[in-house]
């Protein structure tokens, strides 16, 4: 890798988007090693950079937490299988995405219900988030 292609700390924090303190963080937890240090400061590759910014997007989103996500990253060499934390985090993603459209559709009919007080008077709402009803359904307008 040509040095030319090495970013200081400072800058791979503001192109990942994340602290100087979180780098630092992963990399003494071991999840993204600096390709190189000078002068006692740490330098990142594009190689690094990509790395850093799929832990950040997978932390963000609440997919996997750090070990999980430092299995994915290191694959084999983690000595573990990374394939188990990605299918547990790829179930939780699900949980999400149908907990957000649930949201969403109540959302979006009480913005267009009729009732003063939507949330009071709505059948269709109180349906949406009835206890133990089976599986939730979009509302009709």
């Amino acid at each position: 890798m040509d040095n030319d292609d090495l970013v200081p700390i400072g800058t791979a924090a503001k192109r990942t988007g994340v602290s100087v303190a979180t780098l630092r963080y992963w990399d003494e937890r071991g999840i993204v090693r600096p390709a190189a240090r000078r002068g006692g400061q740490r330098h990142y590759g594009p190689g690094e950079l990509h790395r850093l910014a799929v832990v950040r997007t997978l932390q963000r989103a609440g997919t996997l937490n750090l070990d999980e996500i430092a299995q994915l990253l290191h694959g084999p060499a983690s000595g573990r299988d990374w394939r188990p934390a990605v299918s547990s985090g790829l179930e939780r993603v699900h949980a999400q995405i149908k907990g957000l459209t649930e949201a969403a559709a109540f959302l979006e009919h009480a913005l267009t219900c009729p009732g003063a007080h939507p949330v009071d008077e709505c059948p269709v709402l109180r349906e949406l988030v009835a206890p133990g009803r089976p599986e939730p359904r979009t509302p009709a307008g």
